[in-house]
Protein backbone atom coordinates (compact mmCIF):
# COMPACT_ATOMS: atom_id res chain seq x y z
CA UNK A 1 0.00 0.00 0.00
CA UNK A 2 2.90 2.20 1.09
CA UNK A 3 4.49 1.53 -2.15
CA UNK A 4 1.32 2.51 -4.02
CA UNK A 5 0.78 5.93 -2.79
CA UNK A 6 4.41 7.03 -3.20
CA UNK A 7 4.18 6.05 -7.44
CA UNK A 8 1.70 8.17 -6.74
CA UNK A 9 2.87 10.66 -5.70
CA UNK A 10 5.43 10.43 -8.36
CA UNK A 11 2.94 10.19 -11.08
CA UNK A 12 1.37 12.96 -9.70
CA UNK A 13 5.02 15.03 -9.29
CA UNK A 14 5.88 14.33 -13.23
CA UNK A 15 3.15 14.01 -15.30
CA UNK A 16 0.72 16.01 -13.45
CA UNK A 17 2.74 18.77 -12.17
CA UNK A 18 1.42 21.22 -9.22
CA UNK A 19 -0.41 24.50 -11.09
CA UNK A 20 0.17 27.45 -8.49
CA UNK A 21 -3.32 28.42 -8.18
CA UNK A 22 -3.59 32.33 -8.01
CA UNK A 23 -1.17 32.99 -11.65
CA UNK A 24 -1.22 29.67 -13.33
CA UNK A 25 2.38 29.03 -13.04
CA UNK A 26 4.17 26.07 -12.43
CA UNK A 27 3.50 25.29 -8.46
CA UNK A 28 6.90 24.26 -6.40
CA UNK A 29 7.40 20.99 -4.33
CA UNK A 30 3.90 19.62 -4.20
CA UNK A 31 1.88 22.84 -3.58
CA UNK A 32 -0.79 24.38 -5.94
CA UNK A 33 1.49 27.23 -5.10
CA UNK A 34 4.34 29.04 -7.11
CA UNK A 35 7.57 30.38 -5.37
CA UNK A 36 6.59 33.94 -6.19
CA UNK A 37 2.97 34.09 -5.14
CA UNK A 38 4.34 32.29 -2.16
CA UNK A 39 6.99 34.72 -0.99
CA UNK A 40 3.96 37.49 -1.42
CA UNK A 41 1.56 35.77 1.10
CA UNK A 42 0.80 38.01 4.41
CA UNK A 43 2.87 36.36 7.30
CA UNK A 44 1.60 36.98 10.49
CA UNK A 45 5.31 37.27 11.87
CA UNK A 46 4.22 39.38 15.02
CA UNK A 47 2.04 38.81 16.89
CA UNK A 48 -0.25 37.81 20.45
CA UNK A 49 0.42 34.20 21.53
CA UNK A 50 -2.82 33.89 23.10
CA UNK A 51 -4.61 34.97 19.88
CA UNK A 52 -2.67 35.44 16.93
CA UNK A 53 -3.81 39.17 16.19
CA UNK A 54 -1.50 41.46 14.95
CA UNK A 55 0.87 43.45 17.33
CA UNK A 56 2.78 46.41 17.18
CA UNK A 57 6.17 46.25 15.81
CA UNK A 58 7.48 48.37 19.33
CA UNK A 59 5.15 45.55 21.73
CA UNK A 60 7.84 43.02 23.22
CA UNK A 61 7.70 39.39 21.36
CA UNK A 62 5.00 36.49 23.51
CA UNK A 63 3.52 39.85 25.19
CA UNK A 64 -0.34 39.08 25.43
CA UNK A 65 -2.96 41.93 23.75
CA UNK A 66 -4.66 43.97 25.47
CA UNK A 67 -8.07 41.99 24.55
CA UNK A 68 -6.56 39.04 25.72
CA UNK A 69 -5.39 40.56 29.40
CA UNK A 70 -8.65 42.17 29.64
CA UNK A 71 -11.37 39.07 28.36
CA UNK A 72 -8.97 35.97 28.98
CA UNK A 73 -10.15 33.31 26.47
CA UNK A 74 -10.86 30.01 27.34
CA UNK A 75 -8.09 28.65 24.49
CA UNK A 76 -4.67 29.03 25.51
CA UNK A 77 -2.60 29.57 22.26
CA UNK A 78 -3.18 30.58 18.33
CA UNK A 79 -1.32 29.29 15.58
CA UNK A 80 -2.50 31.87 12.81
CA UNK A 81 0.48 31.35 10.01
CA UNK A 82 -1.02 34.47 7.92
CA UNK A 83 -3.40 38.01 7.70
CA UNK A 84 -6.10 37.70 6.24
CA UNK A 85 -5.85 40.09 3.41
CA UNK A 86 -4.71 39.91 -0.11
CA UNK A 87 -4.04 36.34 -1.85
CA UNK A 88 -4.70 34.75 1.60
CA UNK A 89 -8.26 36.28 2.10
CA UNK A 90 -8.82 35.32 -1.67
CA UNK A 91 -8.58 31.70 -1.04
CA UNK A 92 -10.15 31.43 2.02
CA UNK A 93 -13.25 32.74 0.74
CA UNK A 94 -13.63 30.88 -2.56
CA UNK A 95 -13.18 27.76 -0.55
CA UNK A 96 -15.98 29.22 1.79
CA UNK A 97 -18.42 30.59 -0.73
CA UNK A 98 -16.91 29.02 -3.79
CA UNK A 99 -16.72 25.51 -2.94
CA UNK A 100 -13.08 25.74 -4.47
CA UNK A 101 -11.65 22.29 -2.31
CA UNK A 102 -8.67 22.40 -4.58
CA UNK A 103 -7.96 25.90 -2.02
CA UNK A 104 -8.45 23.51 1.27
CA UNK A 105 -5.81 21.29 0.22
CA UNK A 106 -3.41 24.49 -0.36
CA UNK A 107 -4.48 25.97 2.62
CA UNK A 108 -4.02 22.88 5.04
CA UNK A 109 -0.54 21.74 3.17
CA UNK A 110 0.58 25.31 4.21
CA UNK A 111 -0.69 25.47 7.45
CA UNK A 112 0.71 22.30 8.57
CA UNK A 113 3.52 23.20 7.06
CA UNK A 114 3.68 26.07 9.22
CA UNK A 115 2.67 24.24 12.31
CA UNK A 116 4.83 21.21 12.07
CA UNK A 117 7.84 24.34 12.99
CA UNK A 118 5.99 25.74 15.35
CA UNK A 119 3.24 24.23 17.23
CA UNK A 120 3.70 21.58 20.36
CA UNK A 121 1.46 18.36 18.99
CA UNK A 122 -1.76 17.70 20.55
CA UNK A 123 -3.72 14.87 20.68
CA UNK A 124 -5.97 15.40 18.26
CA UNK A 125 -7.88 17.82 16.05
CA UNK A 126 -11.06 19.07 15.96
CA UNK A 127 -12.25 21.51 13.64
CA UNK A 128 -14.78 24.46 14.42
CA UNK A 129 -18.80 22.36 13.47
CA UNK A 130 -21.87 24.01 11.24
CA UNK A 131 -25.46 23.95 12.67
CA UNK A 132 -27.06 21.39 10.11
CA UNK A 133 -28.97 24.42 8.31
CA UNK A 134 -25.66 25.83 7.41
CA UNK A 135 -23.98 22.63 6.78
CA UNK A 136 -27.01 21.78 3.97
CA UNK A 137 -27.17 25.24 2.96
CA UNK A 138 -23.39 25.29 1.83
CA UNK A 139 -23.09 21.58 1.44
CA UNK A 140 -19.66 20.98 2.98
CA UNK A 141 -17.69 22.41 6.36
CA UNK A 142 -14.65 24.31 5.01
CA UNK A 143 -13.17 23.85 8.05
CA UNK A 144 -13.27 20.03 8.10
CA UNK A 145 -11.91 20.13 4.58
CA UNK A 146 -8.44 22.59 5.64
CA UNK A 147 -8.21 19.64 9.08
CA UNK A 148 -8.51 17.10 6.94
CA UNK A 149 -5.23 17.85 5.31
CA UNK A 150 -3.62 19.19 8.41
CA UNK A 151 -4.62 15.02 9.81
CA UNK A 152 -2.69 13.72 6.90
CA UNK A 153 0.04 15.66 7.35
CA UNK A 154 0.90 15.75 10.62
CA UNK A 155 -0.61 12.18 11.38
CA UNK A 156 -3.06 13.41 14.03
CA UNK A 157 -6.54 12.18 14.70
CA UNK A 158 -9.50 14.17 13.10
CA UNK A 159 -12.37 14.27 15.77
CA UNK A 160 -15.65 15.17 13.72
CA UNK A 161 -18.51 13.31 16.22
CA UNK A 162 -17.80 14.76 19.73
CA UNK A 163 -18.60 18.44 19.37
CA UNK A 164 -21.95 20.03 17.49
CA UNK A 165 -23.19 23.59 16.75
CA UNK A 166 -26.78 23.28 18.28
CA UNK A 167 -27.33 27.03 17.81
CA UNK A 168 -27.83 28.43 14.49
CA UNK A 169 -26.10 31.81 15.06
CA UNK A 170 -26.38 34.33 12.51
CA UNK A 171 -23.63 35.46 10.40
CA UNK A 172 -20.97 37.37 12.24
CA UNK A 173 -19.69 39.51 9.11
CA UNK A 174 -21.14 42.31 10.25
CA UNK A 175 -21.36 41.98 13.94
CA UNK A 176 -18.99 44.57 16.21
CA UNK A 177 -16.50 42.29 18.73
CA UNK A 178 -19.10 42.57 21.59
CA UNK A 179 -22.14 41.30 19.52
CA UNK A 180 -20.15 38.56 18.39
CA UNK A 181 -19.73 37.06 21.72
CA UNK A 182 -23.02 37.79 22.65
CA UNK A 183 -24.14 36.35 19.23
CA UNK A 184 -21.88 32.70 19.57
CA UNK A 185 -23.07 32.43 23.72
CA UNK A 186 -23.11 28.81 24.06
CA UNK A 187 -23.25 27.75 21.26
CA UNK A 188 -21.25 24.44 21.10
CA UNK A 189 -22.16 21.48 22.94
CA UNK A 190 -19.94 18.11 23.56
CA UNK A 191 -22.25 15.23 22.82
CA UNK A 192 -19.36 12.82 23.26
CA UNK A 193 -16.69 12.19 25.48
CA UNK A 194 -13.12 13.66 24.47
CA UNK A 195 -10.76 11.43 25.22
CA UNK A 196 -7.71 14.14 24.92
CA UNK A 197 -6.19 16.74 27.59
CA UNK A 198 -4.71 18.48 24.55
CA UNK A 199 -6.84 19.70 21.88
CA UNK A 200 -6.12 21.88 19.06
CA UNK A 201 -9.33 23.46 16.97
CA UNK A 202 -9.27 24.13 13.37
CA UNK A 203 -10.54 26.93 11.60
CA UNK A 204 -10.33 29.05 8.55
CA UNK A 205 -9.93 32.17 9.55
CA UNK A 206 -10.30 34.01 13.38
CA UNK A 207 -11.62 37.51 13.63
CA UNK A 208 -12.63 38.16 17.57
CA UNK A 209 -12.28 34.91 18.55
CA UNK A 210 -15.64 34.81 19.86
CA UNK A 211 -16.64 31.15 18.44
CA UNK A 212 -13.16 29.31 19.28
CA UNK A 213 -13.35 30.87 22.78
CA UNK A 214 -16.96 29.27 23.23
CA UNK A 215 -15.74 26.19 21.72
CA UNK A 216 -13.16 25.95 23.85
CA UNK A 217 -15.02 26.70 26.68
CA UNK A 218 -17.14 24.03 26.03
CA UNK A 219 -14.28 21.63 25.63
CA UNK A 220 -12.93 22.43 28.96
CA UNK A 221 -15.84 21.76 30.78
CA UNK A 222 -15.74 18.87 29.69
CA UNK A 223 -12.61 17.91 31.44
CA UNK A 224 -10.18 18.87 28.43
CA UNK A 225 -7.15 20.47 29.74
CA UNK A 226 -5.25 22.35 27.20
CA UNK A 227 -6.87 24.35 24.18
CA UNK A 228 -4.93 25.59 21.42
CA UNK A 229 -6.33 27.17 17.84
CA UNK A 230 -5.16 26.45 14.56
CA UNK A 231 -6.00 28.83 12.12
CA UNK A 232 -5.02 29.98 8.39
CA UNK A 233 -5.26 33.58 8.92
CA UNK A 234 -5.48 35.88 11.46
CA UNK A 235 -8.08 39.30 10.94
Amino acid sequence: MKIGYNWLNIIRQNLLPPICILCGNTGMSDLDLCHSCYRHLPGNHHCCPQCADVLDTNTPALSRCGRCTRLNPAFDRTYAPFIHHGAIRHLITSLKFGANYKNARLLGNLLADYLRKNAERPELILPVPLHQSRYRERGFNQSIEIARIVAQNLKLPLDLDSCIRHRDTPHQTTLTAKKRRHNMKQAFSVIKPVSAQHVAIIDDVMTTGSTVHELAAALKKSGVRLVDVWVCARA
